[in-house]
């Protein structure tokens, strides 16, 4: 029997196919999302269902449809996509939808990721917990699935998608670039051309070099994970090797992306938030920016600097999201490379934060290299990653070993000094962990506060 509490996670549900993830499991959890948003009182009419490349993907998608459509709804099934296709697909469409994928995982996971109308997101406290509650009773309830009565329509969203991304920003005119696109044999190798390439659009002055475009959910060449420094490595050397202006890097779903200069160096995501952000800000004056509290501080002192307002949240899309609808801010920016827009439903897109990357290098003539410099005012430690056995015990431990600094809990535990240097230790909600942030204004200050801060943790 299905126990739905280990898959269904604080934003979306990810298990191991098929022991936890299968068609059964996958059925009932279609007929909970229109239950649960039905007896919330939205209208489900119709939802919007897409999937990425892994071999278990069209099948799971195809029993969630059976599912929702035994609820009575019909299904608009946009096929393969991207997490950010899916999303555009809620908004523009006005439906609910679900994505079916495990972004970076390894082959033999796969999972859900739901939202309203409008890509507002699910998560455990808007809607995941009671979708999680009703499809366990329906699994445990042992009863035959409902017979369908609703209609499903295959889509294809894919040039519709593109075209958005385009009305969003002009690289019509920028100069001509050089891109080696590592898709990391993810949905990238499927969106890019649609989105960069001349395959559905007009050609832009763009020379795409593919890397890993052949879509494999079993990632045979690396793990579709461009924030773990190996899975970079060969895309370092290619831009390096083709003489190539930059490189860009999607995780397995592509809603995430990553950024190489021409010297095959990572441009840390913080530039690119801050980058970004002066772009929005450009488009729209005073308007507000939100980033999660272990992105850099130059990135509120850059919001500012442009006449905006920063705004820090907790890691994770939902705080984001949330945040941005709030706030009604233009644009948001976490650590992890997700890149989150009003003008795209406050959804997260990697691909669109690629394109502002695109035009801010191709509308003036020196490298990414001067320009992410621009946007890069500290040194950073990377997330470090400590097992310990009393997580609160270490928190309190580091809490008490710093007498001199300025401490918030919004997130874990924020140290703030003097120097302008600042350091953040998160518990992991899924395994015995601290993870740790550090930054300080040059590298020895970061190294020693890194030290003795893990000479704590590690003790």
């Amino acid at each position: 029997m299905a126990d739905l509490s280990a898959i269904v996670k604080a934003y979306d549900v990810r298990g191991t196919v098929p022991d936890q993830l299968n068609e059964d499991v996958a059925r009932a959890i279609g007929a909970a999302f229109v239950q649960t948003l039905a007896a919330g009182g939205e209208a489900v009419d119709t939802i919007v269902i897409a999937y990425d490349m892994r071999a278990s993907s069209p099948g799971l998608a195809a029993a969630f449809s059976a599912g929702a459509r035994g609820e009575g709804a019909n299904v608009i099934m946009a096929g393969l996509g991207s997490t950010d296709l899916l999303y555009f697909a809620s908004g523009k469409l006005g439906l609910p939808g679900a994505m079916f994928t495990a972004s970076h995982n390894p082959a033999k996971y796969n999972g859900i990721k739901m939202c309203r109308a409008g890509a507002k997101p699910i998560g455990q406290d808007t809607g995941l917990a009671e979708i999680r509650d009703r499809a366990q009773a329906i699994i445990d309830s042992g009863a035959a699935p409902a017979e369908p009565t609703g209609t499903e329509e295959s889509r294809d969203l894919l040039v519709e998608y593109a075209a958005h991304l385009r009305t969003l920003v002009d690289l019509s005119g920028i100069r001509p670039l050089s891109v080696v696109v590592d898709a990391g044999n993810g949905m990238g190798g499927y969106t890019v051309p649609a989105v960069l390439g001349d395959e559905a659009l007009p050609a832009l002055p763009l020379t795409i070099i593919p890397m890993y475009f052949e879509l494999d959910g079993n990632f045979p060449n690396h793990e579709a994970n461009p924030l773990a420094p190996e899975n970079i490595v060969d895309l370092q050397k290619a831009v390096v090797a083709h003489g190539a202006d930059l490189g860009l890097a999607f995780d397995g779903d592509a809603d995430r992306c990553f950024v190489v200069d021409a010297d095959g160096n990572p441009v840390p995501p913080s530039a690119i938030t801050a980058l970004v952000a002066t772009r929005e800000l450009a488009k729209h004056p005073g308007s507000t920016i939100i980033h999660n509290l272990i992105t850099s501080k130059a990135v509120p002192e850059i919001v500012a600097e442009h006449g905006g307002t920063a705004v820090r949240t907790r890691v994770g899309h939902s705080f984001i999201k949330a945040e941005m609808a709030t706030t009604g801010a233009v644009f948001g920016g976490e650590h992890s490379a997700h890149y989150y827009f009003r003008d795209f439903w406050g959804a997260d897109t990697g691909m669109l934060a690629a394109m502002h990357v695109l035009a801010a290098l191709g509308e003036q003539d020196g490298p990414l290299s001067e320009l992410s410099a621009e946007f890069t005012r500290y040194a950073a430690s990377g997330e470090i990653n400590s097992t310990v056995d009393d997580q609160q015990g270490r928190l309190a431990a580091v809490r008490g070993a710093f007498p001199d600094a300025e401490l918030d809990e919004l997130d874990g535990l924020t140290l703030s000094f003097a120097d302008n240097s600042w350091a953040n230790l998160r518990a992991s909600n899924t395994e015995p962990l601290l993870r740790l942030n550090v930054e300080a204004p040059t590298e020895h200050r970061m190294a020693e506060l890194r030290d003795a801060i893990l000479s704590v943790v590690r003790a």
